[in-house]
């Protein structure tokens, strides 16, 4: 679901984006087609992080609805923006055969935590990263970079390659496996926190590379790096491509915004790019397919689509501690994609009944609670410091 952007004048889209599954006081909950998991509306097996009783309202337990409401800004989620100062860092090497012999750059705004006269330095530094066709600027996260900031946080809200203002900065197209070149400007980041820790905080399809960087930080590490949070991750993208497909308003919303995230790379580089066959393509995994087949990167789209999915093996190579936030009614990303992860001592992950896909929204005010189910896990790893 894509998010009502902050940026003036431009329209941005979302995201679209284990210890097992935790343990302790269980809600059962199954869906067709899924085997039984458990819900985390407790605190895990053998670990202290804390988590909140999430159970919104009545009229918000619909994932769609949830999934809806995640474009909700409030006025007070703009205190991160206030003072943020734009920083473009060095991502490595081009790998999209664009800009051989030059270094990625992406584009991304830093904000000071606010802290009082006698409250010392900074408790860390977070870098958050949006979902597919989201941006810097997406509700979750100004409503999790403004709850980071009050808590005492510095924090860094990236934008992906093609995404929000970034458009000019690379002759390339965005694929979701330039994995590198993000782990690339998180190392750059994470020298940012100096001796404080460094946190990765990913949603959907930014969840997907947050956990993927979380694998690969034992042969390639992130500087002082604490922790990693994955908020409804992409695990499996072919199901997820086909289930986006499938939904009645998702489909036709992510489709026209990444049409025109297409068109605006089309008019800033006419030389290179003509979009203009995917405007009669109806599905997302056939514009997918329209654009693979147009380069040498893969074979088809589904050579792509596995490219970049995280399989229960991988899981594995885990080095850092990871915290995984998912919800039983996401209508993109089913519960079986986290339940089939195997255990892990630095994996936890946290499945909640309801929150759609990065919505976990409650009423009187309508407010997003993701910041509620996040910043206790930073808060943790501080106290055990």
């Amino acid at each position: 679901m894509a998010q009502k952007s902050a940026i003036p004048g431009r329209d941005a889209c979302l995201s679209a984006m284990d210890d097992s599954i935790t343990t302790g006081m269980e809600t059962a909950v199954s869906l067709p087609g899924q085997q039984m998991i458990r819900t985390a509306n407790q605190v895990n097996k053998g670990t202290q992080e804390p988590l909140v009783n999430y159970r919104p309202h009545f009229f918000l337990r619909n994932g769609n609805v949830q999934t809806i409401l995640s474009r909700h800004i409030r006025p007070d989620a703009h205190l991160v923006t206030r003072g943020e100062q734009m920083l473009l860092l060095d991502a490595g090497p081009d790998h999209t055969g664009f800009d051989p012999g030059r270094s990625v750059r992406l584009l991304g705004f830093y904000t000071p935590g606010r802290l009082g006269p006698d409250a010392g330095e900074p408790r860390g530094l977070a870098m958050l990263l949006h979902g597919w066709e989201g941006d810097s600027h997406s509700a979750y996260n100004l409503s999790m970079g403004s709850a980071l900031v009050r808590a005492g946080y510095d924090v860094l809200r990236l934008n992906m390659r093609d995404h929000g203002p970034t458009h000019h900065l690379n002759r390339g197209l965005f694929y979701a496996t330039l994995v590198q070149e993000i782990h690339a400007a998180a190392q750059q980041a994470g020298l940012l926190a100096g001796r404080r820790p460094f946190f990765l905080i990913g949603a959907s399809l930014g969840a997907n590379f947050v956990v993927r960087m979380a694998l690969r930080n034992a042969r390639d590490p992130i500087p002082n790096l604490g922790r990693a949070v994955a908020v409804n991750p992409v695990l499996n993208p072919q199901r997820t491509c086909t289930l986006l497909d499938q939904h009645a308003f998702l489909r036709p919303y992510f489709r026209n915004c990444w049409l025109k995230s297409l068109q605006k790379k089309q008019h800033l580089f006419p030389d290179l790019y003509d979009f203009s066959a995917l405007e009669s393509i109806p599905t997302i995994r056939e514009m997918s397919d329209w654009l693979i087949k147009q380069s040498d990167r893969f074979i088809n789209v589904d050579e792509y689509l596995n490219a970049y999915s995280v399989r229960p093996s991988d899981i594995a190579n885990l080095s850092v501690p990871l915290s995984i936030l998912t919800a039983a009614n996401d209508p993109i990303i089913p519960p079986g994609d986290i339940a089939a992860l195997p255990s892990h001592p630095l994996l936890r992950v946290n499945v909640f009944q309801y929150g759609g896909h990065v919505g976990y929204n409650d009423l009187f005010p309508l407010h997003s609670r993701l910041p509620e189910l996040v910043v206790p896990l930073l808060e943790q790893d501080n106290c055990t410091d």
